[in-house]
């Protein structure tokens, strides 16, 4: 894959630490995810890649050249700050207005308003907008000229369930373009339901990069329901496949060590006289795999 995006070894320090030593890659095509809660330095690290804050050491490449220059910037579409529009102008005058500054065509202004649901209040002053129509018109400017990579950072910050679910779908809808899309969030949930690839930030350090299957070593684990529990059990430990077999408010669940399928599970204990009411194959949250990664970055 085409990397966009070489972070190494970047540092940033005022008074103390912000951003201390981290590296990753950005590939072509996915949608990154920048964890960690507030004060880890996400937005430090954004600050540094878009040269609004000067590295205290480290280096970076954007599509294979070193540091930030003006026409990267032009491929480059990003949200660091509250939306910050005239408020007594339309969606549409307020875009014109970036357009030009970015030097895009006005034709792009209903391309975006529809990509982030604001087509038909195009017309309304921005002083009547909500929370999250506010950050989707933000969206939408960041889009004008076309970018190939769209940073984000806490968007859906404030908003209500609707908001964030709106934001999530634009989100996932603007990545099936192709469109590279970076998001700094401390919401686990979020990131999970949006990104394909990880960067857990703590305390300024990076503790994981890469994809969020991958940030678990295990395989998963199967939930599992039998009339008789009993036989099941000692099916299931039978097998050798599983690390651990356990039994939890009324289910059976089996930790997966060696890899397997459900339909081929089912059959297995089919084998062994074991018929299943119930069978699922499960990987374990993003939460309950970051709290192990900070687990194991404090021992």
């Amino acid at each position: 894959m085409e990397k966009i995006l070489e972070v190494k070894n970047l540092t940033k320090r005022f008074k103390q630490i912000a951003v201390n030593n981290i590296s990753f890659d950005v590939e072509k095509g996915n949608v990154y995810g920048l964890l960690g809660p507030n004060g880890s330095g996400k937005s430090t690290t954004f600050g540094m890649l878009l040269s609004t804050i000067n590295p205290t050491s480290g280096s970076w490449k954007w599509f294979g050249k070193d540091g930030t220059d003006t026409d990267t910037l032009k491929r480059i579409g990003a949200i660091i700050e509250q939306p910050n529009f005239y408020p007594y102008l339309s969606a549409e005058k307020n875009l014109e207005i970036v357009a030009t500054i970015k030097g895009a065509p006005n034709s792009r202004i209903d391309k975006v308003l529809e990509t982030v649901n604001l087509l038909a209040r195009k017309k309304d002053a921005f002083s009547t907008y909500s929370l999250g129509m506010k950050q989707r018109l933000a969206i939408a400017s960041a889009l004008l000229a076309n970018p190939e990579v769209l940073i984000l950072d806490e968007p859906t910050n404030g908003l209500d369930p609707e908001g964030i679910i709106q934001i999530r779908d634009i989100i996932n809808s603007i990545a099936k373009s192709g469109t590279t899309i970076i998001v700094a969030s401390h919401l686990l949930d979020e990131i999970e339901k949006i990104c394909s690839h990880v960067i857990v930030l703590k305390h300024g350090t990076a503790i994981y990069s890469g994809s969020v299957d991958a940030m678990s070593n295990t395989k998963g684990f199967f939930e599992l329901r039998s009339d008789d529990k009993t036989l099941l059990i000692s099916a299931l430990n039978g097998l050798n496949l599983f690390s651990s077999v356990k039994e939890k408010d009324q289910i059976v669940i089996a930790q997966i060590s060696e890899d397997i399928s459900a339909s081929e599970l089912n059959k297995k204990l089919f084998e062994k006289g074991v018929f299943l009411s119930h069978l699922t194959k499960k990987k374990e949250s993003l939460e309950t795999q970051f709290l192990e990664l900070v687990k194991q970055s404090n021992s």
